[in-house]
């Protein structure tokens, strides 16, 4: 049996697929915070969270539908968009300031996100991979390694 390996997406791919992803993730926003999370709270049978990071050049809030992991009283992310070739611009933010609220539901919580390091990635990414299987394909899509961000509660 073959396996089908991902192939990159081209530039002009990703150019469409960014602006894809913010019109979307407009709406998405939009919606869950209306309803709570009724509509826009789940993709493909994962949860969503809303996570609101501040602009590393705007300073602006910015806030992103992302599938979560619970693990415990943390939240799991993944820096993923899809396999693209570069960073989501929401990691790039906490990279620079690593306070940050998700929101799940109606609840907000303040955070502080931390880039998994190897070993705790190779821990939960199985786990991540059985709530959204396109993670694999995302990874394998992309020379780039895809980071797993922890946020822990402050």
């Amino acid at each position: 049996m073959t396996t089908r390996q991902p192939k990159p997406y081209t530039e002009a791919q990703e150019r469409r697929g960014d602006r894809f992803i913010k019109f979307m993730s407009s709406v998405n926003t939009g919606l869950y915070r209306r309803t709570g999370g009724r509509v826009g709270g789940r993709l493909a049978g994962a949860p969503v969270c809303l996570l609101t990071t501040i602009g590393r050049k705007s300073g602006e809030p910015r806030t992103m539908p992302l599938l979560y992991l619970r693990d415990g009283a943390d939240i799991v992310l993944v820096a993923s968009k899809g396999g693209f070739s570069r960073h989501p611009q929401w990691y790039l933010n906490l990279l620079a300031n690593p306070e940050v609220t998700v929101q799940i539901k109606r609840r907000r919580m303040d955070m502080r996100a931390e880039v998994a390091d190897d070993s705790r990635k190779a821990e939960l990414w199985p786990r991540l991979v059985e709530m959204y299987r396109q993670y694999d394909d995302y990874q394998a899509r992309t020379d780039r390694e895809i980071p797993v961000v922890i946020c822990t509660p402050r």
